[in-house]
C-alpha cells in the first residue's frame, strides 16, 4: 500500500487490510471465479480481428504523436516498416503522409483488414524475429502493442536493426510492464466460446534497453505516459453495478478494484500506461 514510505498512516493501512480481509472471506466472490485459458497470440488475434477496430482500446493514441512527428520529418516517399501492423492503424497514418509503407504481421486475418484499409501499402505475413524484408531497407520502423507477446526481445531487436538503414529510426510502443503485471492482457473468447487471454510477457524497462543496445541501436528517447485519471467508483460496487459483486470476466482485474476502491487507488497511483521508446541506428541517414 506504499505505507512503508510514510505516505499513509496506521489508520489508513488498517482500514485497507480490513477491507481486503472482508473480500477474502466473502464466499459469494469465491463462487464468482472464472477459469480463463491462455491463448496463443496467432489464435488470439485471429479471434480478435473482427472487432479489433470497433472496440475501444485505451492503448491507442499514445504512440501516434511520436510516429506522426518522425514521419513528418522524413524525406518524401521514405521507406517505412510497420512491424506487427495489425489492421493498419499506424500504416494508414504513414501512407497518408506520402511514405512507402510495408506492413508485416503474423495474423492473416489482421493483414486482410489492413490491406483493405490501406490499399496503397504492401503487406506480408511474417514473424517479428524473421521479417520477410531486405536488410537496410527502411528509414523508419514502427512496432506498437506487440512485444509483450514475444517471449524474448533480443531476436526481435536484432531484426529491427538489420532492416534499418544507417541513421534510420525505430519507435516501439507497448503496454507498460507494470500494467501487464496488474493484468492488462487482451481478453478473447475461444472457438468454444470460453474466456481466454492472449499470452503475454512482462518485459522490464531494462529488458528493452539491453536488447536494443546489444543490437547496436542507440537511444533517442523514452516516455512512460500515465493513463487518464479514472472516475472514482462507488464504494463496494462492481463493474456490473451490483454492490459487492465483481464485473464480467473480461474486465477482471479492473472491475475488482471497485470492491476496494481506496486500496486500488493507492496501488495504481502514478503507474504508467505505456512504455514508448525511440531508437536509431548509428550513422547519417541513407
Amino acid at each position: 500500500m506504499r505505507a512503508f514510505t510514510g505516505e499513509y498512516d496506521h489508520a489508513f493501512v488498517a482500514a485497507r487490510l480490513a477491507e481486503i480481509r472482508a473480500l477474502l472471506d466473502d464466499e459469494e466472490l469465491a463462487d464468482a471465479a472464472v477459469e480463463v485459458a491462455r491463448v496463443a497470440p496467432a489464435e488470439g488475434y485471429r479471434l480478435w480481428a473482427e472487432t479489433y477496430d470497433a472496440a475501444p482500446n485505451a492503448a491507442f493514441g499514445h504512440d501516434e504523436q511520436l510516429v506522426d512527428r518522425l514521419a513528418d520529418g522524413l524525406p518524401g516517399a521514405a521507406a517505412v516498416l510497420d512491424a506487427a501492423c495489425g489492421t493498419g492503424r499506424l500504416a494508414v497514418r504513414l501512407a497518408g503522409r506520402g511514405h512507402r509503407v510495408v506492413g508485416v504481421d503474423a495474423s492473416p486475418d489482421m493483414l486482410a483488414r489492413a490491406a483493405r484499409r490501406v490499399p496503397e501499402a504492401m503487406f506480408a505475413r511474417g514473424a517479428l524475429d524473421r521479417l520477410p524484408v531486405r536488410p537496410a531497407a527502411f528509414d523508419l520502423v514502427v512496432c506498437s502493442l506487440a512485444l509483450t507477446h514475444v517471449p524474448e526481445l533480443g531476436p526481435v531487436m536484432a531484426e529491427f536493426a538489420r532492416v534499418l538503414r544507417p541513421g534510420g529510426q525505430l519507435v516501439i510502443a507497448d503496454v507498460h510492464p507494470e500494467q501487464v503485471a496488474r493484468g492488462s492482457v487482451p481478453p478473447v473468447r475461444g472457438r468454444d466460446g470460453l474466456p481466454g487471454r492472449i499470452a503475454s510477457h512482462r518485459h522490464a524497462v531494462g529488458d528493452y534497453l539491453r536488447a536494443a543496445l546489444a543490437a547496436g541501436l542507440v537511444v533517442r528517447g523514452c516516455d512512460e505516459p500515465l493513463p487518464p485519471a479514472p472516475r472514482p467508483p462507488a464504494a463496494g460496487t462492481g463493474a456490473a453495478g451490483v454492490a459487492g459483486a465483481p464485473g464480467p470476466w473480461h474486465l477482471w482485474p479492473w472491475s475488482l478494484a471497485a470492491l476496494a476502491p481506496e486500496a486500488a487507488r493507492v496501488a495504481s497511483a502514478g503507474v504508467p500506461a505505456m512504455l514508448i521508446w525511440h531508437f536509431a541506428m548509428p550513422g547519417p541517414p541513407g
